[in-house]
């Protein structure tokens, strides 16, 4: 059995495999790094300053993480954003949206002197739950009751920025995982989440299910 959503008054848009197979990218490079050598680790990794020289640490430093609990951590959080995709099934746009904030998230870290450096999944994870609930919210994916829990997810989302403070403290120290957590990561993520969400998918055409057996 299959699903898909259409417009009333333009053309289907049909679910897509295509963010699915970006979380598996994102999973499957995570684990090839997390086993890489040190130097490799560290040509792939952005740093504030001199970033320029090295364009594909916007993307490459997603993958790279600081030990152990980091990527058992992130890579939980994927399985669960793949998961809540697997449901949803959004459509290309979605994803299009999704390829385009992963670099803005992290050179927007640029913005706070205290980040030397950036790695980690988080700030693309929050990026990428914040799409899925403004698909949700703006009726662009189509579910029971789908409006309400893409509030709830939004809200949650939000609820966590604010209590972080991002903005204010842009690194914090985690003792029990031995590292630093940049939380400005989280805040970008979002930001371009919800704006990219909106922006990248088109206008808000008024979608109805369409069940297929």
């Amino acid at each position: 059995m299959s699903a898909a959503v259409r417009s009333t008054g333009g053309p289907p848009v049909s679910a897509s495999r295509s963010w699915l197979l970006l979380c598996a990218v994102h999973g499957v490079a995570s684990m090839l790094l997390w086993w890489a050598r040190a130097d490799m680790v560290d040509v792939m990794t952005w740093h504030t300053e001199g970033w320029q020289h090295q364009p594909w640490t916007l993307w490459t430093s997603a993958w790279v993480h600081m030990n152990t609990p980091h990527l058992i951590g992130n890579q939980l959080a994927l399985g669960v954003l793949t998961a809540f995709a697997w449901m949803l099934r959004p459509n290309w746009r979605c994803t299009l949206a999704w390829l385009l904030v992963w670099p803005l998230t992290q050179v927007s870290l640029a913005w706070w002197p205290q980040i030397g450096y950036a790695v980690g999944l988080s700030g693309l994870l929050h990026a990428g739950a914040m799409l899925l609930a403004v698909q949700l919210v703006l009726k662009r994916i189509v579910v029971r009751k789908g409006t309400r829990w893409g509030g709830l997810l939004m809200l949650g989302l939000l609820v966590k920025l604010a209590v972080e403070r991002g903005w204010s403290y842009p690194v914090v120290w985690d003792a029990g995982n031995n590292m630093s957590v940049v939380q400005a990561a989280h805040l970008s993520g979002a930001f371009w989440g919800l704006l990219l969400g909106w922006l990248v998918c088109g206008r808000p055409w008024p979608l109805r299910p369409v069940a297929t057996g």
